[in-house]
C-alpha cells in the first residue's frame, strides 16, 4: 500500500482590537481516494476594513472553496479545479456588490483577500489574491512564498491592488513548491505577519510542536502584544509524510486483483457469461458476454496474457474503467456500473455492434466528402469530452474508433490516456515512452515532449487525411525524427 500524504495542522483567529473578526479560515483533510486525487486544502481570507459586509465575503470565499473544490472532476489538475472554483466565487461576490447598495463603491462591497494551499502528492499548490501570506518556516527564518498585492502610497497609507470580488475577473497568482517531510508552512493575515518575526513563530512552533493549535494561539498573542490593531489569523501546517510515488491510493482496490485465466466460451466470471471472443491483440482480449443478472450483452476486456507481469501495463489497464466512468459523451465508449464484488481484474463496457473505422475505410475506399465530415465531427465531439476533463487519449487511430449500426461514431480503448489529475497524484505514471501508434502519433512525442490536446487533434488530422486519400500524410517518416530540425525537413503532400 502506498504511503499517504500526512500533515499536522494548527489554527487560531481573533478579532483583536476590532469590533468584529472579518478574517475567516478553514482546512479540509479528506480520506480515501479524495486524499490522493484532490489533496488537502487550507485557505485563509481577510475582509477589508472599509466594508461592513466583507466578513460575509471572506466566509463565503472559504466555505465555497473548501466545498466546491472537492466537487470538481478528479481528472482535472489542481490548477484547473482551483482556478475555476475561485473564479466562480469571484464572479458571485462581484455580482452581489453590483446588486447591493454598494454598487458604486466596490471598497464597501463583498470584497476580501484570499489565499489557499492545496497539498497533493509531493507538491504544494499556492493560489493567492491580496495580502494574506504563505511562508515556509526554516528554523527561525520565514521564506515568503507569496507577494503582497498592496500598493504603498506613504509610510502611513497603502491600499490593496487586488482582491477577490473587486473586479469581474479574478487575477490569481499561482505556483507550486515541492513538499518534504518536516516542512512547515505558515498562512497568516496581515494582522499577524506585520507584527511578528520568524523568530517568534519558530519559537512558538518549537515550544508546542505537539499542539500546533496552541502554537498558533501563542503567535496571535505575540502579535497583539507587539501592537497589532487588526484582526489576527494564523494557520500552521507541518508535513509529516509524503507519498512514496507508487500507484495512487485510489487504485488500491483494483491493485489487489489479479487477471483472470483466459475466458472460454460458456465460462462464467462474476456473473458474466462469456459468449465469444470479439478481439485479441498483444495488449488485451475482448469478449462478448452476457450479464446474467440483467440479460444485457456487454464487452468484457481482460489483460493481455503476455503483459500480465508488467506493473506499468496493469496500472494503465486499471485506469481504463476509471476514465470511462468519468466521460460522458455519445461518442465515447461507456463503462457499465459494477455493483457486485470482483474476483479478478477486468473491465466491463457497453457492447457496440458495428465496425472499426479501419474496416470502414477498407469497405469505403472513396467516401464522399459529407460522410467524411460527419465522421470527423463525431470524433471531434468525443475528443472534446476528453479534453474538457484534461485528458489526452494519446492513441487515436482507426482501430480505436467504432461506427455502430446507426452511424454513431465512438472512441474506444483508454489504455494510453493521460489524465492531468492522476499524473499529479501518482507522478510515476508520467512515462516518456510513446504509448500510441507511431504513424498516428504527433511529432512532439518523438522528441520527448508530453502530449497535449493538440496531439489528439494531430492524430485526428492524420485519420481524416487517410479517409480522403487512403494514405498517411508523412508516411513512415515522422517516427524516424528525433529533433525539430529533422521534423522541419519533412515534406507534406496536400490532400
Amino acid at each position: 500500500m502506498t504511503r499517504p500524504l500526512t500533515i499536522s495542522i494548527g489554527q487560531h483567529s481573533e478579532k483583536g482590537h476590532k469590533d468584529a473578526n472579518h478574517d475567516f479560515h478553514g482546512a479540509l483533510i479528506p480520506t480515501g481516494p479524495a486524499l490522493a486525487l484532490k489533496g488537502v486544502a487550507i485557505a485563509i481570507a481577510d475582509g477589508i476594513s472599509t466594508s461592513s459586509v466583507s466578513r460575509i465575503a471572506a466566509e463565503s470565499a472559504i466555505k465555497s472553496f473548501l466545498t466546491d473544490y472537492y466537487c470538481t472532476s478528479d481528472a482535472w489538475s489542481v490548477k484547473t479545479a482551483a482556478h475555476r472554483v475561485i473564479s466562480a466565487t469571484n464572479s458571485w461576490l462581484y455580482a452581489e456588490t453590483r446588486r447591493s447598495q454598494y454598487a458604486s463603491d466596490m471598497d464597501r462591497g463583498y470584497v476580501c483577500t484570499f489565499t489557499a494551499v492545496i497539498l497533493k502528492s509531493r507538491l504544494g499548490h499556492i493560489f493567492h489574491i491580496g495580502d494574506c501570506r504563505v511562508s515556509r518556516l526554516a528554523g527561525c527564518a520565514l521564506e515568503p512564498l507569496t507577494n503582497d498585492h498592496r500598493i504603498t502610497v506613504s509610510s502611513q497609507q497603502s491600499y490593496l491592488s487586488r482582491a477577490l470580488g473587486a473586479k469581474p475577473n479574478a487575477e490569481i497568482d499561482y505556483h507550486t513548491v515541492p513538499l518534504r517531510v518536516g516542512d512547515l508552512f505558515i498562512l497568516s493575515s496581515d494582522g499577524v505577519h506585520d507584527h511578528v518575526s520568524g523568530t517568534v513563530i519558530g519559537t512558538a512552533v518549537k515550544a508546542h510542536a505537539d499542539n500546533l493549535d496552541r502554537a498558533a494561539r501563542m503567535i496571535v498573542e505575540a502579535a497583539l502584544q507587539a501592537g497589532s490593531r487588526d484582526n489576527l489569523t494564523v494557520q500552521i501546517v507541518r508535513i509529516e509524510a509524503v507519498p512514496d510515488g507508487e500507484a495512487g491510493e485510489f487504485m488500491a482496490d483494483a491493485a489487489d486483483l489479479t487477471p483472470p485465466a483466459v475466458p472460454q466460451a460458456g465460462s462464467l466470471l462474476d456473473g458474466y457469461r462469456v459468449l465469444r471472443e470479439l478481439h485479441s491483440s498483444s495488449r488485451s482480449h475482448v469478449y462478448l458476454a452476457l450479464d446474467t443478472q440483467t440479460s444485457t450483452p456487454v464487452a468484457l476486456k481482460v489483460p493481455s496474457i503476455d503483459l500480465r507481469h508488467d506493473p506499468d501495463y496493469l496500472r494503465r489497464f486499471m485506469m481504463e474503467e476509471w476514465i470511462a466512468k468519468r466521460l460522458s459523451s455519445p461518442h465515447v465508449l461507456k463503462a457499465l456500473p459494477q455493483a457486485r464484488k470482483r474476483s479478478h481484474l477486468y473491465v466491463v463496457t457497453e457492447h457496440i455492434e458495428g465496425q472499426t473505422l479501419a474496416q470502414w475505410m477498407i469497405d469505403y475506399p472513396s467516401p464522399d466528402l459529407e460522410t467524411v465530415r460527419d465522421i470527423t465531427e463525431q470524433i471531434a465531439k468525443g475528443l472534446r469530452a476528453f479534453h474538457r476533463l484534461e485528458m489526452v487519449h494519446q492513441d487515436l487511430r482507426p482501430h480505436n474508433i467504432i461506427i455502430d449500426k446507426t452511424g454513431t461514431v465512438k472512441i474506444i480503448d483508454f489504455g494510453s490516456t493521460l489524465v492531468a489529475g492522476v499524473i499529479e497524484a501518482a507522478p510515476q505514471a508520467d512515462r516518456d515512452d510513446i504509448l500510441g501508434t507511431a504513424q498516428y502519433s504527433a511529432p512532439e512525442y518523438f522528441i520527448g515532449e508530453r502530449g497535449t490536446w493538440r496531439a489528439d487533434l494531430f492524430s485526428l488530422g492524420v485519420i481524416v487525411y487517410q479517409m480522403l486519400t487512403g494514405q498517411i500524410p508523412y508516411g513512415a517518416e515522422v517516427p524516424k525524427t528525433r529533433n525539430r530540425a529533422q521534423q522541419s525537413r519533412l515534406r507534406y503532400i496536400p490532400a
